[in-house]
């Protein structure tokens, strides 16, 4: 008996986990979407996903790589 509930409650899982991959599928295609459609608006992708990348993160965070920046940049006289 304790075998079946095993296998019954793996499959679910196994099942919800497909179930989100799928959505995650579709979630992903929609957000790709949104970026062919600032690319055909006139928009840079590649800066739309550097923002985006910078707002995910802590503020500190964010100010400590732009001083690193910074510091790299002079360091190559790109400054």
């Amino acid at each position: 008996m304790s075998d079946n509930i095993s296998a019954d409650q793996l499959r679910l899982l196994i099942e919800r986990i497909e179930r989100l991959e799928e959505e995650k599928k579709g979630i992903s295609d929609d957000i790709n979407d949104v970026y062919g459609e600032a690319k055909s608006t006139g928009f840079d992708v590649k800066t739309i996903r550097t923002i985006i990348r910078l707002r995910r993160m802590e503020k500190h965070h964010r100010d400590e790589a732009d001083a690193l920046l910074e510091t790299y940049k002079q360091a190559l006289g790109l400054a």
